[in-house]
């Protein structure tokens, strides 16, 4: 919930710090307030925000049928151990803030194997953060954009997620805490292979961790990488819903993707494929 969160946040308009007013606002000293939506976030986006580059209500909704799935469970898993392994004898204090959170299934997941650790769910989508605002007990969500100063005290988090989102090295280093580590989950080339060609996806460029390493790199030092890799077995409907879920979604038409989609296999095997990276602030 917010309440969990709430001493880690600053106005993105005056940086000053942010109280929750019974639990309906966000407030600083300089007066600027912002509302707690009946969903339970809060939008703390300046006033020249744009969200059209926000996952969409169709979106949201096929991802969270996937995830909730399991599809993607092995993922999830993996991030929690790195996650605990990360924050292992690790002082108190400090959240767990998820850049680009989508509707909360890692950090959630994460949360689970690191009790009493507050998380901040930090995305563009309205319609991602009212799931995300419901994933986990501890987790409070807040609309914010990642290109821009994240509405985070400096070195307020332990530990920060960013799986299959855009992220930025220099603020991501002034939210990490010194000895904090940075969690990136990127798809790998074989990723979801055998549905790039019959269906037209957009494919993983091969030097993807690398160009992920040398923009971080200034700012971060890198460390652990572990590879996760597995079969999905997916039925037609669930294919369709991977590929409504992800960037795809933005330059694939439902209409041309019928003819497609019903020539696969049902179900059809299809490779996944992400590196987990960790990255840390010394």
């Amino acid at each position: 919930m917010l309440q969990d969160i709430a001493e880690y946040l600053v106005c993105p308009h005056c940086g000053a710090d942010l109280a929750l007013d019974d639990g309906r606002a966000l407030r600083c000293a300089a007066g600027h307030s912002f509302d707690v939506a009946r969903q339970g976030y809060a939008s703390l986006l300046p006033g020249d925000a744009h969200t059209g580059t926000g996952d969409t209500a169709a979106m949201v909704a096929a991802r969270d049928a996937f995830l909730s799935a399991g599809h993607y469970a092995p993922i999830a898993g993996a991030l929690a151990q790195a996650a605990a392994d990360a924050l292992d004898g690790a002082p108190a204090g400090g959240c767990v803030a998820d850049l680009g959170a989508g509707t909360g299934y890692y950090l959630a997941a994460v949360l689970d194997r690191l009790p009493g650790r507050p998380g901040a769910a930090l995305d563009i989508s309205k319609y991602a953060l009212r799931r995300a605002a419901r994933s986990h007990p501890r987790v409070g969500a807040v609309v914010c954009d990642a290109w821009r100063p994240l509405p985070l005290r400096d070195a307020s988090a332990a530990l920060m997620l960013n799986v299959f989102a855009p992220r930025g090295g220099p603020e991501i280093r002034r939210v990490l805490r010194p000895g904090g580590t940075l969690l990136v989950v990127s798809p790998t080339g074989p990723h979801l292979r055998e549905l790039v060609g019959p269906l037209g996806l957009l494919s993983v460029d091969e030097d993807k961790d690398r160009r992920i390493a040398e923009k971080l790199g200034p700012h971060l030092a890198p460390g652990e990488r572990r590879e996760v890799r597995w079969t999905l077995t997916l039925s037609r409907s669930e294919a369709a819903a991977l590929v409504a879920m992800g960037p795809s979604a933005w330059h694939t038409d439902p209409e041309r993707l019928a003819g497609p989609l019903a020539a696969l296999p049902d179900p059809v095997e299809v490779t996944a494929a992400v590196t987990i990276a960790a990255y840390q602030r010394l």
